[in-house]
C-alpha cells in the first residue's frame, strides 16, 4: 500500500514547516529563495558555515536540524537536466529523510509555478517508490513504511495518478524478486498470480508441465523436466480496456532460481539467481500499471515460470528438442535456458496476433558486460519501435540502449542436427545471437526484446534506492502511453 498523498495548494506557512518531523523543499534553479521559503536563515547560516553556496543545492542536497527537532533537506529542481539526473538528485534528497523511516513526510515546491507539477511528480514517484519497505526477513528489521505525503504550493493533478499507477508496478516488482527462492517457487508464483489477478480484475489462465507437453511445446518442458515438483507453468494474464484499438504482448522470463542446469554455474555465479526471474516481475509490474492507470490499450501478460535445476532428468548438451512452432533446436549450453523458456512463449503469445511484443528478460551476461548495471538494451524489428524505446528511456529515466539485428550474426546458430543452435560455447555476442534466436518464435511480428542488464544496481539506480531498480516498468509504462 503506497503512501496517502495530500495537496495544499497555498505555500508551507514557517509554523507548518516547523511542525513537519520530515521536510523537503524544492527550490528552482537560480532563481534565488524567496522570502516565503522556511528556515532560509538557517540554512545560509549553516551553508556559510560549512563553505557551501546556494548554486551546489543543483548536484547536493543540504540536510539541516530544525529549530522544533525536525529534519529538513533543501535541493534544486531544474528541468534542463535529464529526467535520470533529476531522478538521482530527488531520490539522493529523500533518501536522507526516508533513512528514518519516516511515516509522514511533507513537500514544499518554491521553483517557479509552471515548473511545480513536473517536479512535485518527481518527488512523489521517488517517495512512493522508496518509501514503501521490501520484504525481508530480517527478525530485527523496524523499517516502516511512509503513510502521508502533504504536498504544498502545488495543486492537484491528474498525472499524479498516472506517477502512483508507475510507482505500484515497480513496487510489485521489486516486492516479487527479492524473495528468495524457497519463498517464490513456481508453484507458489502462480498462487500469489492468482490471488492478484481475482484483485485488480484481471483474467487468468495457467498452461501447466503436462498441458505444455501435450501442445508440443518442448523448449519449455525441456528446462522444467529437471524440477521436482513440476509446477512449472505459462501463466497468462489478459487485462482488456473498453475502446481500445491495440493489443500488446508482454512476456517475462519467470526462471525462479537457475543452477545452470548440467553445466552448473560455480557458487560465485549462482549467487542472486533467485532473481533470475525479474524478466516475469517487471511484465507483471507493467500490467499492474497500465491497468491501475487505465491507459487505453489491451495488455495480454504472459510468464514463462519454471526453475533451471540439475537432475537425472534435467535437459543436457546435444539434446535436441522441438519447440511449439516446430522449429528444433540443438542444446549447446544448458544454462542458457532462458532463451528456451521464452521461445515457447513468445509463440503462444504470437498466436494470439497481438499489435506489439515485448519480452523482458535478465537473459544474458554478454549485456551486462556491454552496459554493465545503469543501463539495459534492447533490440527491435522496426525503426520506429527503435525510435519510441529510446524516447521512452529518455522520458521514463530508465535508460536503454539499442543493438543490432543484423542477419548475418545468424550464421553463428547454423546447426549440423538441428534447424537451430541454442547458442554458441565462445560466448561472443551472445545477446545478439540469444535476440535473433527468440526473432523465430515471434510470427515476423513487431517486437522489441529488452535484455535487463539494470535490472539490479549496487547502490540503486535513478529514482530506486534499492541495489533491485525494476528497471523497465517506467520505461514501458511511457512507450505504451504513446502508442
Amino acid at each position: 500500500m503506497l503512501a496517502k498523498m495530500i495537496c495544499h495548494p497555498a505555500s508551507i506557512s514557517e509554523a507548518t514547516a516547523q511542525s513537519h518531523p520530515y521536510l523537503l523543499v524544492v527550490l528552482g534553479q537560480g532563481a534565488g529563495m524567496s522570502q516565503e521559503v522556511p528556515f532560509q536563515a538557517l540554512l545560509a547560516a549553516q551553508m556559510k558555515r560549512k563553505k557551501k553556496k546556494l548554486d551546489t543545492l543543483g548536484k547536493t542536497p543540504f540536510a539541516l536540524q530544525t529549530p522544533s527537532g525536525g529534519l529538513c533537506v533543501f535541493v534544486v529542481h531544474d528541468p534542463h537536466k535529464t529526467q535520470f539526473q533529476r531522478f538521482q538528485l530527488m531520490r539522493q534528497a529523500l533518501a536522507l529523510l526516508l533513512a528514518e523511516s519516516a511515516q509522514r513526510l511533507g513537500l514544499a515546491f518554491f521553483n517557479p509555478k509552471d515548473e511545480r507539477e513536473a517536479a512535485a511528480s518527481d518527488a512523489l514517484y521517488c517517495a512512493w517508490v522508496n518509501g514503501t519497505p521490501l520484504p525481508t526477513q530480517k527478525s530485527e528489521d523496524k523499517t516502516k513504511a511512509l503513510e502521508r505525503i502533504e504536498l504544498y504550493g502545488v495543486s492537484q493533478s491528474a498525472s499524479f495518478a498516472h506517477v502512483k499507477s508507475k510507482a505500484e508496478g515497480n513496487v510489485l516488482c521489486r516486492e516479487l524478486t527479492v524473495l528468495p527462492p524457497n519463498t517464490l517457487t513456481p508453484g507458489q508464483y502462480r498462487k500469489r498470480l492468482r490471488v492478484l489477478a481475482r484483485s485488480q480484475r484481471w483474467s487468468y489462465e495457467e498452461y501447466d508441465y503436462q498441458r505444455l507437453l501435450k501442445m508440443g511445446a518442448g523448449a519449455f518442458c525441456a528446462v522444467a523436466q529437471g524440477s521436482e515438483p513440476q509446477d512449472a507453468a505459462i501463466v497468462h494474464l489478459q487485462w482488456r480496456s473498453p475502446g481500445a484499438k491495440k493489443t500488446v504482448a508482454l512476456v517475462g522470463k519467470g526462471i525462479c532460481f537457475d543452477t545452470g542446469g548440467h553445466n552448473l554455474k560455480p557458487a560465485r555465479y549462482m549467487q542472486g539467481m533467485h532473481e533470475d526471474m525479474n524478466g516475469s516481475a517487471v511484465a507483471l509490474g507493467i500490467l499492474r500499471a497500465v491497468s491501475e492507470a487505465q491507459l487505453n490499450i489491451n495488455i495480454d501478460c504472459w510468464l514463462a515460470l519454471a526453475q533451471n535445476h540439475l537432475s537425472p532428468k534435467a535437459y543436457k548438451q546435444n539434446d535436441v528438442v522441438r519447440a511449439f512452432n516446430g522449429t528444433t533446436i540443438e542444446i549447446v549450453h544448458t544454462d542458457a535456458e532462458g532463451r528456451m523458456v521464452l521461445a515457447d512463449t513468445l509463440s503462444l503469445a504470437a498466436r494470439k496476433k497481438p499489435d506489439l511484443m515485448i519480452d523482458f528478460a535478465t537473459l544474458t551476461g554478454s549485456m551486462h558486460v556491454a552496459l554493465g548495471s545503469r543501463y539495459s538494451g534492447f533490440f527491435a524489428t522496426q525503426p520506429e519501435l527503435i525510435e519510441k524505446a529510446l524516447e521512452a528511456g529518455s522520458a521514463s529515466g530508465e535508460r536503454v540502449s539499442c543493438f543490432p539485428l543484423d542477419e548475418d550474426y545468424d550464421s553463428a546458430l547454423d546447426s549440423t542436427v538441428a534447424d537451430v543452435k541454442q547458442c554458441t560455447l565462445d560466448g561472443e555476442a551472445d545477446h545478439i545471437l540469444a535476440a535473433l534466436l527468440l526473432k523465430r518464435f515471434t510470427d515476423q511480428r513487431d517486437w522489441i526484446h529488452m535484455d535487463l542488464s539494470a535490472h539490479s544496481c549496487k547502490g540503486g539506480l535513478g529514482a530506486v534506492n534499492s541495489d533491485v531498480t525494476g528497471f523497465g516498468v517506467s520505461w514501458a509504462f511511457h512507450l505504451l502511453s504513446r502508442l
